[in-house]
């Protein structure tokens, strides 16, 4: 039989009513208690790191995931991490970043609704990633929720209130989970190397979406605060450079101050492919920009954290931000 650890840290499946709306306040112990049957599946052992609502998370609570999960990872079969779902996307991505090759599952997992509620999904998602989680197939990181598992680097919430709140972004879903069936349509790679774990991050990013109107001066801002920018374009991704509104002549200031700048596309679905204009063309190809293909938002600018905790060369930023990892970008 399999041992687990489940690390607890908040979110809306441990949360109770207050005068002031839901607070994470359940405990490890607490969630367990309302699935009598989880130990039947494995050996399942829990503890607390955190008790904040997703929104409070910050890179500090990614690093600290990933450094307990080190700590313990010769102790226990895999790990399942109960988490708000308002961040969780982040979260996987970041831990796909900081623990890299693992040949033992890390689920991430939550609930719309409490697990104290009378009708709540908490008590599928905890199961569904139990199961999960003792499959000989499962390794690396994911999100289980609502009867899918998603690779970490692929999740996105796309449903605030819904139960099917997360989809896989231009990627199949990994596993399809009924019950005690899993039905997994994405192999699992044999791990040719050994897991690595990282820890540093540098969060000094900022996405930035762009609307028509918006003021090219804005990077100059930025790039007094920040060091590596997403923007967030239109379509297939380009940046306007008519008129007035001339964002190519900024881009040449960030890349002569050693600045990284990703073009992303605002549309979900399908990527970015930002040679295809000459809106996109000009700003690839005289500049220092790379562009996030099919990438999520999300895992790309969590990647620039990774990568900027090792290195702000550009050339070796290009080299690893293009780099596959965990099934995040297809080339």
């Amino acid at each position: 039989m399999k041992k687990i650890l489940l690390l607890a840290t908040g979110g809306t499946i441990a949360s109770v009513k207050s005068d002031e709306g839901l607070v994470p306040a359940a405990t490890p112990a607490q969630l367990l208690a309302a699935l009598p049957d989880a130990q039947k599946l494995c050996r399942l052992e829990a503890r607390q790191l955190f008790n904040l609502d997703s929104t409070n998370f910050q890179p500090e609570h990614w690093l600290a995931l990933a450094a307990e999960i080190h700590r313990c990872y010769r102790e226990y079969d895999g790990f399942i991490i109960t988490h708000g779902t308002d961040t969780m996307a982040y979260t996987a991505a970041a831990l796909s970043y900081l623990v890299q090759n693992s040949e033992k599952p890390i689920v991430l997992t939550g609930a719309q609704r409490p697990i104290s509620d009378p009708v709540t999904d908490a008590k599928k998602n905890l199961l569904d990633s139990i199961r999960f989680a003792c499959r000989e197939q499962s390794q690396g990181v994911y999100i289980v929720f609502d009867g899918k598992a998603i690779l970490g680097t692929r999740a996105r919430k796309v449903r605030t209130k819904s139960y099917s709140a997360f989809e896989s972004i231009n990627y199949p879903v990994a596993a399809f989970i009924d019950e005690r069936r899993i039905l997994q349509y994405v192999d699992t790679e044999d791990q040719a190397q050994p897991v690595t774990f990282y820890n540093r991050l540098h969060p000094k990013v900022f996405v930035l979406k762009l609307i028509p109107g918006i003021e090219p001066e804005v990077l100059e801002y930025l790039s007094g605060h920040y060091d590596a920018i997403v923007i967030e374009s239109y379509g297939v991704g380009g940046v306007p450079f008519y008129g007035q509104r001339n964002f190519l002549e900024k881009l040449q200031a960030l890349t002569e101050s050693g600045k990284i700048v990703v073009i992303a596309t605002q549309v979900m679905l399908e990527g970015s492919d930002a040679e295809l204009y000459e809106v996109g063309f000009k700003a690839i190809n005289r500049y220092n920009v790379l562009q996030a293909y099919d990438m999520t938002v999300e895992a790309a600018a969590v990647k620039l954290m990774w990568i900027m905790g090792q290195t702000r060369d550009f050339a070796q930023v290009k080299r690893l931000f293009y780099r596959p990892i965990h099934h995040d970008v297809m080339l």
